[in-house]
């Protein structure tokens, strides 16, 4: 009797390295997508944010409200915070104002870079209640733009923005009394290079 040991089938052995091989690709791609899905993320959740006012992400205004304002006040209280590692001193201006629900204001904040060093921020920002985030309409703020301050700089920074009057139909809103505007300046590691000049440019071509 032929006690030979049996072979491998050569089409058995392709198969198997195939199947390997596609589940090899599949976890690759598996990663790419999480990769990339983690990275998109990001700007979606602060679209999502800007959008429907979660979290107390504010709006953005281009224009003020049509109509006057409503005969309705409610106080608007200011925060400001500072990140560690950035040497600044930042306050509002006022703590606490009173406003009419659609009225336009204009608020300062002031900003001093307390270090012997040129020093760059960038800030954060949202309101409480949380439920306000969607009503609250900034015209103009020094949130969407990277700051640089030369040593020892003292700069005012003004916020404006109302109430929309939409406010007074949300029942989650009911009985409000008080908003507060909370930002919070971040150090900016590496600042983004400013474009130069026309006068600035010659100048550098002629350095060529």
């Amino acid at each position: 009797m032929d006690n030979k040991p049996t072979m491998p089938q050569p089409t058995a052995k392709r198969r198997g390295l195939g199947r390997d091989a596609t589940v090899a690709a599949l976890c690759g791609f598996v990663v790419v997508l999480m990769v990339g899905a983690s990275y998109a993320a990001v700007p979606f959740y602060n679209w999502f944010c800007r959008t429907t006012g979660f979290n107390g992400t504010t709006q953005v205004a281009t224009s003020a409200p049509s109509g006057a304002p409503l005969a309705r006040k409610i106080a608007v209280r200011f925060d400001s915070n500072v990140a560690g590692g950035l040497p600044w001193k930042f306050e509002p201006e006022q703590t606490e104002i009173e406003v009419k629900i659609g009225e336009v204001v204009t608020v300062f904040y002031t900003v001093t870079n307390q270090s012997a060093r040129t020093t760059s921020g960038q800030a954060a920002y949202n309101v409480a209640p949380l439920t306000v985030g969607a009503y609250f309409q900034k015209i103009n703020c020094f949130c969407f733009t990277e700051q640089t301050m030369a040593p020892g700089e003292k700069r005012e920074m003004p916020v404006v923005f109302y109430v929309d009057p939409a406010i007074i139909k949300d029942s989650d809103n009911d009985g409000l009394n008080t908003i507060t505007l909370s930002y919070t300046f971040y150090p900016v590691r590496e600042p983004a290079p400013k474009p130069l000049a026309a006068s600035e440019l010659d100048k550098a071509k002629g350095n060529l």
